[in-house]
């Protein structure tokens, strides 16, 4: 006996591209573990990384998003607080956001190098006009934080 067709059908809200509405309603619960420190700097307006403590491990840069253990020597890491300004080194335009995406259409994704930090840190430029090599500052939502990585953006230097 073969399954029958779906019934529901999806509100179509655009038709070139194609998009539909697509309703969910679950509920998704998140522990932040070793790197609640780093969520918890943001409502202070602190952006912090971590560093190797293993005084024989090579790998003494910052790492943001930052890591429990190193991932050269698996030794605990320490946290630093990392510069708040930077350079955007890529970016891209969001126009179709996801279900769950909690910024609007239209948001300009970053990615911003900051000195002394070996990786690049994805992020979201609240003001301006994206450039390759634009300085960027850090920026802070502290009045209404939303306890996740929305709660840093970035805006022109």
């Amino acid at each position: 006996m073969a399954n029958p067709w779906p019934t529901a059908q999806a509100e179509v809200i655009s038709e070139s591209p194609l998009a539909i509405k697509n309703p969910k309603t679950w509920s998704h619960y998140h522990t932040y573990g070793g790197w609640g420190k780093f969520f918890q700097g943001l409502q202070q307006k602190k952006l912090l990384a971590t560093r190797c403590t293993n005084a024989a491990c090579g790998e003494k840069s910052l790492w943001l998003p930052p890591r429990c253990e190193c991932v050269d020597c698996w030794h605990p890491t320490e946290w630093i607080e990392a510069p708040q300004s930077g350079e955007i080194v890529t970016w891209s335009l969001v126009k179709y956001p996801g279900e769950l995406f909690r910024l609007p259409a239209d948001t300009t994704l970053i990615s911003v190098e900051l000195e002394g930090v070996c990786t690049k840190l994805m992020s979201w430029l609240k003001d301006g006009k994206a450039e390759i090599g634009m300085k960027v500052k850090a920026v802070f939502n502290t009045d209404a934080p939303t306890n996740t990585i929305l709660d840093l953006a970035w805006v022109p230097a």
